[in-house]
């Protein structure tokens, strides 16, 4: 055992941002380690997104350290230039988007949107990169004879799995999920967050989910931070936060979708 698995994967420490006077998020501190899934929830506004644009690198955050351990040993995210933060994020990193067509090229096939991302990191066989691509397509579960055909041309929950596809095929070692679920009809929602649960185990990967739905968080993550207004207010295994709730907030989350 090379003792990897005992560090974490990313440690955060006092990360904040704010927007002029308003607090985007405030002195915001966790360890993520290999092979976890971390959910964070909150109402709107409460700064859960903020905090996953400053961890993926789309904000920089005022103050703090973002630690990830590269290939090459821990680095703050940062401090790193713009060159090594665009590389990390086409290799070590994934980010998925609520809204699929924004993490997707819609004037681009389905294959050649999972093509483009081993591209970037070296693949030029192209038999070999469509072949990839259709194994992809069809481990999300879209059929083989889809692979020419356009984004535009999917239904909602076929562009998501698409964009899950086209995040993963490189494998990743984190993956930033920003409302995965959010938008689409109950029933597609379930089959996402099936196919979610089963390539997170079966890839070990490690992921970092934002949601205002409890659900999501009970299907996939191991551990749970609760925030409002740009606090942390509470945190610990999934199944303890939500089922005896400490802080008066929470509490209020978990009865809120027990009465619905």
């Amino acid at each position: 055992m090379d003792g990897s698995f005992d560090l974490p994967l990313l440690a955060v420490r006092g990360g904040s941002k704010s927007y002029g006077g308003r607090i985007g998020c405030a002195d915001v501190s966790f360890d993520l380690y290999p092979g976890e899934v971390l959910g964070i929830v909150g109402e709107s506004g409460s700064g859960k997104s903020t905090l996953l644009s400053c961890l993926a690198g789309h904000l920089a955050p005022d103050t703090g350290e973002i630690i990830f351990q590269t290939a090459q040993g821990p680095r703050d995210t940062r401090t790193m230039s713009e060159p090594e933060r665009r590389r990390l994020a086409r290799t070590d990193w994934a980010f998925v988007h609520q809204n699929p067509r924004d993490g997707l090229r819609m004037g681009v096939s389905a294959g050649g949107n999972v093509g483009e991302r081993l591209m970037a990191v070296g693949a030029r066989h192209y038999g070999d990169i469509r072949a990839k691509a259709i194994d992809w397509l069809g481990r999300v579960e879209i059929d083989a004879d889809r692979i020419d055909d356009r984004p535009s041309a999917f239904s909602g929950g076929m562009q998501q799995r698409l964009q899950i596809a086209r995040n993963l095929v490189t494998g990743p070692r984190l993956v930033f999920m920003d409302e995965p679920t959010g938008g689409l009809d109950v029933s597609v929602q379930a089959r996402l967050l099936d196919l979610l649960r089963g390539l997170v185990r079966e890839m070990g990967l490690s992921a970092i989910i934002v949601t205002h739905d409890l659900a999501v968080v009970r299907l996939l993550a191991d551990r749970l931070m609760v925030m409002k207004s740009g606090h942390v207010v509470e945190q610990g295994l999934t199944d303890q936060v939500l089922d005896d709730p400490q802080h008066g907030y929470t509490q209020l989350l978990v009865s809120s979708v027990l009465q619905v």
